[in-house]
């Protein structure tokens, strides 16, 4: 459930980053039939239900308590994922456009407190199941000003827009990797590796990122081994990144320098012909 999630996500300890910026929703090339997702069958679930009409109703009233209702709001959040599955188009977008305002709330808390983000994380986790109706939320929401020192918000939207597994993510997963801040180079590590099923095109692109930002980290912590800002950045992104790598590429390496041997051979290969 939801609230499992949160107490997860809240528990990171995890300290303010640097400016990013999302970059345009990135368009992918078709690529072999193996490799296409399939499209989704057409929406033909009801729209203007009483009962999401309801939801939203309560959710706008306890977001705009301050805080005080929050837990209720997670609640009522809970309850509109569920909902979503079951909506029509026009209420999914009615639903995540909600779920967008909670980011609009301010929350104040005082200083050396922890950031008072429950409605942030409860919304940002369900958003992350909603794509592709939530993509464009999602990335308006990283890097915003009013969240940017939340780097536990900022992990988990990041984590979540990757959960969409839609292509328009790419882009801006691929710009975070060049981020300042560790933890969200590896959130968006992580988040790329979810388009393992995505066309070929775009697991090829995800995969050249990756390996670059990885032999980068790795080229620093060598070069100066005393030097524990690169040590640091290389232990937090390497684990990480090689995972999604080989979740791309459908192959096994764990050293590097491996995987920077198999790319220069297969780059220009089919990586579904055997598929």
């Amino acid at each position: 459930m939801l609230l499992h999630v949160l107490f997860f996500t809240a528990s990171l300890s995890l300290a303010p980053g640097a400016p990013v910026s999302p970059g345009a929703p990135a368009t992918a090339t078709p690529g072999p039939a193996s490799a296409r997702l399939q499209e989704p069958p057409p929406n033909t679930n009801p729209d203007k239900r009483p009962v999401v009409e309801e939801l939203l109703g309560k959710l706008d009233k306890h977001m705009k308590k301050e805080g005080k209702e929050d837990s209720e709001g997670v609640a009522v959040i809970d309850l509109l994922l569920q909902e979503f599955k079951l909506s029509g188009p026009k209420d999914r977008v009615s639903i995540v456009k909600m779920l967008g305002k909670c980011f609009e709330q301010v929350r104040r808390v005082n200083e050396g407190e922890p950031p008072n983000n429950k409605l942030f994380l409860a919304s940002a986790v369900a958003l992350g199941q909603m794509g592709p109706e939530s993509v464009e939320v999602l990335s308006a929401w990283i890097d915003h000003k009013n969240h940017r020192k939340d780097l536990a918000l900022q992990s988990r939207l990041v984590a979540s827009l990757g959960a969409t597994k839609d292509v328009r993510a790419v882009k801006t997963l691929q710009n975070l990797l060049n981020h300042k801040e560790n933890a969200l180079i590896r959130a968006a590590g992580e988040a790329l590796g979810e388009f393992a099923q995505a066309p070929q095109e775009t697991r090829k692109s995800g995969f050249e990122a990756l390996l670059k930002t990885l032999m980068e980290a790795k080229g620093q912590r060598d070069s100066d081994p005393g030097n524990t800002i690169f040590r640091d950045k290389y232990d937090v992104i390497g684990a990480a990144l090689i995972t999604s790598l080989g979740r791309l590429a459908r192959h096994d390496e764990r050293d590097p320098e491996k995987w920077q041997t198999w790319w220069n051979k297969n780059k220009k290969l089919d990586w579904d012909k055997d598929v």
